[in-house]
């Protein structure tokens, strides 16, 4: 079973998020599950969201404390959150951000790669300057990571569940696929 979680806050699609990966999966095949974390429920606060993957049916149903992979919707978070609570070592950690972090040791067990999804966002003019909403961009760059599940399935979840904007998250996430940066580091 593949369990991953994504970190974000309020109003970034987080959720979202999770519910298109899922539905991108289950077309490619898979048993999913997506589920929601929330502690405040406010546009800003802190936010986590689940999937869960497997080929079986799927009879968890816990929350997701050891992760396969995490991705970060809001690079903020790396300064507040342990991103990597629980994560098994040699997983990916997907960070939304320009840049890797500075400062690579917390990240040393993990294969870690970034994706300029806010400036992706923007561009295509999903969200707002001080709000973009990066969620499509982030399952494109999360899809190619892993390998998993195929391109065509993620444009094919939000082609079905995005209510608007439906090109404009296609090109988003067609072009964070292809944007996102990664190294493999994990030592083990």
């Amino acid at each position: 079973m593949l369990e991953i979680r994504f970190h974000g806050r309020g109003g970034q699609g987080t959720v979202v998020a999770t519910i298109l990966l899922a539905k991108a999966f289950f077309q490619a095949g898979y048993q999913v599950q997506s589920f929601p974390f929330f502690g405040v429920e406010r546009r800003g606060a802190p936010v986590e969201a689940y999937v869960r993957v497997d080929k079986e049916k799927i009879l968890l149903r816990t929350n997701v404390s050891t992760p396969d992979h995490v991705a970060v919707q809001d690079q903020t978070l790396l300064n507040s959150i342990d991103v990597t609570r629980g994560l098994k070592p040699g997983g990916w950690v997907l960070i939304n951000s320009p840049a890797p972090p500075t400062d690579l040791k917390p990240f040393e067990k993990f294969n870690l790669a970034w994706v300029d999804a806010n400036s992706i966002a923007l561009k295509h003019r999903l969200g707002t300057r001080t709000h973009p909403i990066v969620n499509t961009p982030v399952i494109g760059a999360f899809a190619r990571i892993l390998g998993m599940p195929p391109i065509e399935a993620i444009v094919s979840a939000i082609r079905e569940d995005v209510p608007g904007e439906v090109k404009a998250n296609v090109r988003a996430a067609e072009e964070a696929y292809k944007a996102v940066k990664a190294v493999k580091q994990a030592k083990g």
